[in-house]
């Protein structure tokens, strides 16, 4: 492993650990893959993510904010609006980010038929 680097399987308190549980959960990959296109207003995101609910988009966007990913705007129109968008930290995901989707679109066959053979087993187990 490169200098500076570390295991990625560490402490469950560790720092690191804790900010990638953050920034690689479901929603906030959708999210951030939502938001790097042009900056959103809090219901265009929640139309683009069909399945998430008001809750779960909140709790996700106030973490991406907190840990300086995305930066969050009060627009002043009637009603008022809330815009956000990514900041030049949360920028430097974008690649990373774009390589787990290329990689999740070019293996998914592998990935298909790894499940059905493993479901198979399952069902002549039981």
């Amino acid at each position: 492993m490169p200098p500076g680097e570390t295991d990625l399987v560490s402490p469950a308190n560790c720092p690191c650990r804790l900010l990638l549980d953050q920034i690689s959960d479901k929603w906030s990959v959708l999210i951030l893959a939502a938001l790097c296109a042009q900056p959103l207003r809090f219901n265009q995101v929640r139309r683009q993510l069909e399945g998430i609910t008001q809750k779960a988009l909140t709790r996700s966007l106030r973490k991406l904010e907190r840990n300086g990913i995305l930066s969050r705007r009060v627009i002043a129109s009637s009603p008022v609006a809330v815009e956000y968008a990514i900041t030049p930290l949360g920028r430097t995901l974008e690649e990373p980010i774009s390589a787990l989707y290329r990689w999740t679109h070019t293996h998914l066959p592998e990935v298909e038929q790894a499940r059905a053979a493993y479901d198979q087993r399952m069902t002549e187990e039981e």
